[in-house]
Parts: C-alpha cells; structure tokens; sequence
C-alpha cells in the first residue's frame, strides 16, 4: 500500500483548508457540508478535496450509510510538517 507523503499546497487550496479546519477542526465532514461552508461550486470543492488527498492533507472513508459517498476528515497540521519535514 502507497502511503501518500504531505507536500506544500498552492494558496488557493491552503485558504480552503484552513476555512475548513476552522469549522470542524478533527471532526469528520461530508462533501455537503464541505460545499456549504466553502460555499463554492461543487466542481471547485471537488477539486479541492483531490488536491488535499493527493497531497497527504486529508483522510477519507466510506460513508456508513452510503457506500456512494465519502466521510472526510483534515489531517493534523503537526503530523503534516512532520511529513514535510521528513522529505527535507
């Protein structure tokens, strides 16, 4: 299994993040509520979650109730620049 390493971000994807962090810190979210506190287009949002999870920035997990969706979930900022700092 491929572990995805955390790397830096572009602005506009670090600005999303931490909007989001704001709200639900360690709590896990649907792309719903993603999308209602971003409040950006659902292309946008999805977008932005790939970019999170590609970077090593966002856990996901099968939704309970639907197989069809995703529960998300931000990593820790420490465990992040720990990540990071293991690449330097």
């Amino acid at each position: 299994m491929h572990i995805a390493m955390a790397v830096l971000l572009p602005k506009w994807v670090m600005r999303r993040y931490f909007k989001l962090r704001k709200e639900f810190h360690h709590k896990k979210f649907t792309f719903k509520e993603a999308q209602e506190t971003l409040e950006d287009d659902s292309r946008i949002v999805s977008l932005f979650l790939s970019e999170l999870k590609k970077a090593g920035w966002l856990i996901t997990e099968p939704h309970p109730d639907d197989v069809r969706k995703r529960l998300y979930q931000l990593k820790d900022l420490e465990a992040i620049a720990k990540e990071i700092e293991k690449e330097l």
